[in-house]
């Protein structure tokens, strides 16, 4: 068995070629290894279309991230189906924000983000997402994937403590193939809905592993009011057309189950486990698969990895208590020298 993977990750080493960022909805080589994988079936339709714009279902398989230039870059593998389907992504990258959305955040895509948020309406009814309990919002960025001429139209809003805030509607594109999509803001995007792998369909425990494709966002650190440095933690789901739907396609992992609907009724501190993944932003721990801490992915870290094999801790790159494939797929990936 051993031998077997090393003679593959050879010969995958050995026909790598270096890569370069692009906004493509590609998760290339300089993003390093995969930071979380999700472990739950898709109750928003299995893609199945195979085309990089037009898709029908919806799924997060895992993120890569990486903090580079003045920018925070997220790859979302997975499909943003075309029936105006949301990508709702929220960060906490300074102290404030939001645990409990508001209801009177920045009017944007139609109300959208306050439809999430405490309904004004009901005075006596304290409502609005609640993200876990050290996890505070301080931007949203929101994607909508719709047709019947396909089209990615692109929103975000900061999230002041107090209410209100900045941001706005920033400009439509469309798929990957056409080449990034950026915007005057600094915002940028990629989408690739070509996927037929990932997360099978149902509410069940399922694996997101060994997804390259799916959403890449490009967001500038100046857009964050009050960050300097720090890493950011990130809530990322899919979203009812309306957001008015919230699906089980949650990264991190919720563990299985099936959509969790209403949003504003949603508190994620009563599931088990962070609903968000942390994106580092020091030198070395951008670069998880470097077992050895040398500075880069190489032969010694590839055979840290496989003599603990089924174990834990060593080689167990996205930490989900045993050292497996997934772990494997990573470090091939991450193979060379570290991002800096």
């Amino acid at each position: 068995m051993r031998n077997a993977l090393m003679f593959a990750a050879a010969m995958a080493v050995a026909s790598a070629a270096q890569a370069q960022v692009t906004l493509d909805g590609v998760a290339d080589k300089s993003y390093g290894a995969i930071l979380v994988v999700s472990n739950t079936q898709t109750a928003f339709g299995d893609a199945n279309l195979g085309s990089i714009d037009f898709t029908n279902g919806s799924e997060l398989n895992g993120a890569f991230a990486k903090i580079e230039d003045g920018f925070l870059y997220l790859m979302l593998t997975g499909n943003l189906e075309s029936n105006y389907n949301k990508l709702e992504i929220f960060l906490d990258a300074v102290d404030g924000g939001q645990n409990q959305l508001r209801g009177d955040n920045l009017d944007v895509d139609f109300n959208g983000l306050n439809r999430m948020g405490d309904d004004l309406g009901t005075p006596k009814v304290v409502e609005g997402l609640t993200f876990d309990a050290d996890f505070s919002a301080d931007m949203w960025v929101s994607l909508t994937c719709g047709g019947p001429t396909f089209a990615v139209y692109f929103n975000y809003a900061t999230l002041p403590t107090g209410g209100a805030g900045t941001g706005g509607y920033q400009g439509t594109g469309g798929a990957g193939a056409a080449g990034a999509t950026t915007f005057k803001s600094g915002f940028g995007y990629g989408l690739d809905n070509s996927n037929v792998a990932g997360v099978p369909g149902g509410c069940e425990i399922g694996d997101g592993a060994g997804v390259s494709t799916g959403i890449e966002v490009r967001i500038p650190l100046s857009a964050i009011p009050g960050y300097t440095e720090g890493d950011i933690k990130v809530c990322a789901f899919i979203n009812g057309g309306g957001h008015d739907y919230l699906s089980n396609q949650v990264l991190a992992p919720l563990g299985g189950g099936c959509n969790l609907a209403e949003p504003r009724l949603v508190n994620f501190e009563n599931i088990p486990g962070s609903q968000y993944f942390v994106v580092p932003n020091s030198g070395g721990s951008n670069c998880p698969a470097d077992i050895d801490g040398n500075g880069s992915v190489d032969a010694a870290d590839l055979s840290g990895l496989l003599g603990n094999w089924g174990g834990s801790g060593t080689g167990d790159i996205d930490g989900n208590g045993s050292v497996d494939a997934a772990d494997l797929s990573s470090l091939l990936g991450a193979w060379g020298d570290c991002p800096v």
